[in-house]
């Protein structure tokens, strides 16, 4: 049994909430986790370094969680600590055509900045779940747009605490892939580079593509939004409806019958129903077409 007395100190040194034994499943977007022994919700860049030194120094294991839009926490929980880059580690502020947002921003939050200010660029990420630090780790993207169109430096945190400024050539970014992912990097803010626009057609675009969100994903349903990975040269969801696999469920996860691309919880989905699910697509497709489908989602815990 860990102590996390030290890191308990050290939060309450910040005013950090410091929250024992809470459950996973209200921190993800599947709303499916078991309980991690500690959490701590960072405020501040100085916290969270301190907070990774320490767990280093006592060998004691640490999650960096953002608005878990893209994960899957398994059924018991984590055993070690989870550093939430949530709310409150989410400052959003304006210079010019620049906007400058902490890790835990959620997009949602900065859209409605650049709305407010007139700044357009962002209108793709509108309706994307998550934080900004969750989007540039993953190159997130939609409707002919990602991050890399709009970051101009990205500050991060390496495994020792270290910090270092990124410039978008520097961060590697792909198809749902980027350097954070490779090097166990940490983002703690990033500046934005928009352009001058004009808040009618901007309101208008980000009301298109929610309503095209709306009609062709099943919101209304707990997910981790497009399950897979696009495998070059196909759509994982069409692979997965021409493999006849619209509305396979394991228990209560299920191939949505809106949009096959995404494994939904229909209520009471364990973490366990939706990994078997996905291993059980991921085998169909290659039986038939011979196509490797990979989870874009990151699994956390013991599986």
């Amino acid at each position: 049994m860990n102590d996390y007395s030290i890191l308990e100190q050290t939060a309450g040194k910040y005013g950090a909430v410091v929250l024992k034994n809470e459950p996973m499943k209200n921190h993800t977007s599947f709303r499916i986790g078991g309980p991690c022994d500690v959490m701590i919700k960072i405020n501040c860049e100085a916290l969270l370094c301190e907070l990774i030194k320490q767990c280093r120094e006592n060998d004691i294991k640490y999650y960096v969680v953002g608005r878990g839009s893209n994960i899957l926490v398994c059924d018991e929980g984590l055993q070690g600590v989870v550093l939430l880059i949530g709310s409150d580690f989410g400052s959003v502020r304006v210079d010019g055509e620049y906007i400058e947002c902490n890790a835990g921003a959620s997009l949602a939050a900065v859209c409605a900045v650049a709305l407010e200010n007139e700044l357009t660029g962002l209108e793709f990420a509108y309706g994307i779940p998550g934080s900004v630090g969750g989007a540039i780790f993953m190159n997130a993207g939609a409707y002919g747009g990602e991050m890399r169109d709009i970051i101009e430096t990205v500050t991060v945190l390496d495994e020792t605490g270290v910090q270092h400024v990124l410039s978008v050539e520097e961060l590697e970014l792909g198809y749902r892939t980027s350097c954070i992912l490779k090097k166990h990097y940490i983002v703690t803010q990033a500046v934005l580079k928009l352009a001058a626009g004009e808040e009618q057609a901007i309101r208008a675009r980000m009301k298109e593509l929610a309503t095209q969100r709306a009609e062709k994903q099943p919101l209304e349903y707990p997910s981790a939004g497009s399950t897979f990975k696009r495998p070059e040269g196909y759509f994982a969801g069409k692979l997965i409806m021409d493999a006849g696999l619209r509305g396979y469920r394991v228990g209560g996860a299920q191939v949505s019958q809106k949009h096959c691309g995404f494994v939904i919880n229909t209520g009471d989905a364990t973490a366990q129903d939706i990994r078997m699910l996905i291993a059980d697509v991921s085998a169909a497709v290659d039986r038939q077409f011979q196509v490797k489908l990979e989870p874009e989602i990151k699994m956390l815990g013991e599986f």
